[in-house]
């Protein structure tokens, strides 16, 4: 039979503390700022500890061939954990800018060319997350950002392979979410029932239909409400019919390839079918779902952003200890990294409750006894 647990054994406290001592492996050689420095950045990777638990989780859900409707409350619970994680981890950074430039100045030379880059559970979210290879961006002279986990001498560091046991796994969170979303019902209709393409075909043109009538009774209201010059009328036509366009070319996925195109279409209906009759009860959870997921990226978005501008304002804009463009990297993965682009885009298309389709087959959404 175990012993009586106490406090102090069960949080390993005293090992806890005995972390902050830096380089010098001793917290009494460090500056008050160093120590704070080390212990906000040992806080963060905890965070992430926490986060990469609660996206396997939802990912191994979403996963399943079957996804049971009871399980997408706990779905979106640990989405949303997450989601205030990201926001805990923000607030961090106040208190990182209560250091002044000159005293981070004073230890900042140890740290180089170590770098919160080499984050290996940071970059572990993005993997699990599904944010495409592609998109990353050189961030010093590596030729991969794998190549700034590893050893001084070019050897395997357990960052490194911690990322790549990541990389090997699959689905992706976004790779399982959207293949759970291609699956949703459209107008009663499932992509294994015969007629699917037709359906699904049926409620695009209709859904465009609607999309573009709005868009013009938007724009005879804001010319009727402005007096406009004709060049301005000409602009204000450009900037709709770029709109209308965007819209087919997002629904017909006419930016996908050929051998993708169908599946991408399906999914990009299903997005926004989900998005647009949510009151429906076999709708209102993935609707959660989809909200979820949004806030989740959007609070990635702010957590990377509230980074950048504690940099810029702690160090200005030089470059970064392990060599990248310091701020304007940061500046950049807040702009351009986006994982579920498709559950972004899709709001833009969204009409107001009285414009949209009348829904086909609602009585297939209801309530059901079993």
């Amino acid at each position: 039979m175990a012993g009586r647990a106490n406090y102090w054994d069960y949080i390993r406290v005293e090992e806890l503390l005995s972390l902050q001592g830096g380089l010098e492996r001793d917290a009494s050689h460090v500056s008050n700022d160093e120590l704070r420095f080390i212990t906000i950045h040992q806080i963060d990777e905890l965070w992430f500890m926490l986060v990469l638990r609660e996206l396997a989780e939802a990912r191994d859900l979403f996963g399943r061939d079957h996804v049971p409707e009871t399980a997408l409350a706990s779905a979106v619970a640990a989405l949303r954990r997450v989601v205030l994680i990201f926001d805990l981890a923000a607030r961090h950074f106040r208190l990182m800018e209560t250091m002044r430039t000159q005293d981070y100045l004073q230890f900042r030379d140890k740290l180089s060319p170590a770098s919160g880059f080499q984050s290996a559970q940071f970059r572990e979210i993005e993997i699990l997350l599904g944010l495409d290879e592609a998109q990353r961006l050189a961030f010093g002279n590596e030729s991969s950002y794998l190549d700034a986990m590893r050893e001084p001498d070019g050897s395997a560091s357990p960052a490194l392979r911690r990322v790549q046991k990541r990389q090997a796994e699959r689905p992706t969170l976004k790779d399982a979410v959207y293949a759970w979303l291609r699956r949703t019902p459209i107008s009663g209709s499932s992509p294994t029932d015969s007629g699917d393409e037709r359906i699904v075909g049926d409620f695009v043109q209709s859904y465009l239909n609607s999309h573009s009538r709005s868009l013009d009774e938007t724009k005879q209201a804001t010319l009727k409400m402005q007096a406009l010059t004709a060049a301005d009328e000409a602009r204000l036509d450009a900037r709709y019919e770029a709109e209308r366009q965007q819209a087919q070319r997002y629904l017909e996925a006419l930016d996908a390839g050929d051998d993708e195109r169908a599946s991408r279409r399906r999914l990009r209906a299903a997005i926004l079918f989900v998005d647009t009759y949510r009151q429906l009860p076999l709708l209102s959870w993935a609707g959660e779902v989809v909200d979820a997921l949004i806030e989740l990226e959007q609070g990635l978005l702010v957590f990377r952003q509230r980074h950048a501008r504690m940099v810029e304002r702690v160090i200005g804009r030089r470059v970064g200890t392990g060599g990248s463009e310091g701020v304007a990297y940061l500046d950049r993965t807040a702009l351009e990294y986006r994982v579920f682009g498709d559950l972004w885009a899709a709001r833009t298309l969204l009409l107001q409750p009285d414009q949209v389709p009348p829904v086909q087959n609602a009585e297939f959404y209801g309530l059901r006894n079993s």
